[in-house]
């Protein structure tokens, strides 16, 4: 009996995980063009670069306009909100645990997508993104030390993880809807 639902449970992480991990390229990847568009080097004539730490968040902050705000809040926290799942799941998933490993590897995988928008012209290649993200993903990785904190065994925070993960589906399906990624 503990065997099938550590069994449905694992089947669970990683089906959710999976699922995340493809929203997480469409939004960042595909969300501005298709796939097609992309290897026709459609998007590659509007390439924006920022390599200046903190340009664009102080631009975002400071900016003088409402809705310049409004945009800068939802940029400056998504890019911060939409890496706090891959914290939680690497600190979960991964057998090195430890956290500066996690984080590394956040980096590395936000340097990537950076590197992708920026040759493909989809988006903007922005180190502040690479910030934020990274700052998201360390925000998992404490909220996952904290869940294993409170419940003080591997296998209760994993069973809390599945659960919340289940429960965030229908979360993660609305966001695609809203903001209508072309699927």
């Amino acid at each position: 009996m503990m065997i099938k639902r550590a069994r449905i449970q694992s089947f669970i992480l990683y089906s959710v995980f999976t699922i995340y991990i493809l929203f997480l390229m469409k939004l960042l990847l595909l969300s501005r063009v298709s796939l097609g568009e992309l290897f026709r080097g459609e998007g590659s004539l509007s390439r924006s670069f920022n390599l200046f730490p903190f340009r664009s968040i102080i631009e975002f902050v400071f900016g003088d306009e409402a809705d310049a705000r409004k945009f800068a809040f939802s940029n400056l926290v998504g890019n911060i909100v939409i890496f706090i799942p891959l914290g939680v799941y690497l600190s979960l998933l991964k057998k090195d645990k430890r956290a500066m490993t996690i984080v590394v590897f956040i980096f590395l995988v936000s340097l990537f997508v950076e590197v992708v928008q920026g040759i493909f012209g989809i988006g903007t290649a922005d180190v502040d993104d690479l910030i934020l993200n990274c700052v998201g993903g360390w925000m998992g990785v404490l909220a996952y030390k904290f869940l294993l904190l409170i419940l003080r065994e591997e296998k209760k925070a994993a069973t809390a993880i599945a659960i919340l993960s289940v429960a965030g589906l229908p979360v993660l399906f609305l966001l695609l809807f809203m903001v209508k990624l072309r699927l």
